[in-house]
């Protein structure tokens, strides 16, 4: 009687020095050496995590328009709150496209990493304060943005000071290619943000909204308009 055992042991030692098409091919046998996960590969993980911080942020965002959409009489509309609504809207799509710029980052590290989900993690708390999840202690959306405006434009300020930090992780040459506009911008909108947190005037905000976004606009065309 044939031993199918042994017959199955002889053809596997030989297909381990002979590359029989039946079995595994010798190569496979060998050791393989370990690849160490490149800079490019570190990315795309990280990117992950930031994506889905942001995309909470724009999911906040789309369902507080919606709402007003579906009840548009259920609280008084104010034009400087959508205003601050698109723009910010715009900063977190703006935010996914400038941050491919992280993937020049040739050390990752995880203070590096911690640092780009606490940026994310703020825009998604802008979001946040423009559509709160009650309105139930508010007459409309103007007596809900100004009585919260001192944690908007402190958060909004804080991101402008977090954006220096995030060129800067890019690189001197990726700083250096905003130029001296750079240097100027980001004091100029601190100290906005700081005089929107002191005042209520309304004349001010509908100004102050009205320039951002136009400046928005404009600086992502001119300095943004390619991803590399």
């Amino acid at each position: 009687m044939v031993d199918f055992g042994q017959v199955d042991r002889f053809l596997w030692m030989n297909s381990c020095e002979t590359d029989h098409p039946r079995f595994f091919p010798r190569s496979l046998f060998k050791a393989m050496p370990t690849e160490i996960a490149s800079p490019h590969d570190i990315f795309p993980h990280i990117r992950i995590v930031m994506g889905m911080v942001i995309g909470l942020g724009v999911t906040r965002l789309l369902s507080g328009t919606a709402r007003i959409v579906q009840h548009p009489g259920q609280y008084r509309l104010y034009a400087v709150h959508l205003a601050w609504v698109a723009s910010v809207l715009l900063m977190l799509v703006h935010f996914w496209w400038w941050e491919f710029g992280l993937y020049a980052i040739e050390n990752w590290t995880f203070g590096k990493y911690l640092f780009i989900i606490f940026y994310a993690i703020t825009l998604f708390l802008l979001c946040a304060l423009l559509f709160p999840d009650s309105m139930l202690d508010y007459t409309s959306y103007e007596d809900y943005f100004y009585s919260r405006r001192a944690w908007f434009f402190g958060l909004l300020g804080f991101t402008y000071l977090l954006d220096v930090i995030d060129t800067l992780l890019k690189g001197p040459e990726h700083f250096a290619r905003f130029g001296n506009e750079y240097l100027i911008r980001t004091p100029v909108f601190v100290a906005l943000c700081i005089v929107a947190i002191l005042m209520r005037d309304k004349r001010f905000h509908i100004a102050f909204v009205a320039a951002a976004l136009i400046y928005q606009i404009s600086f992502i065309l001119r300095l943004f308009d390619t991803i590399v």
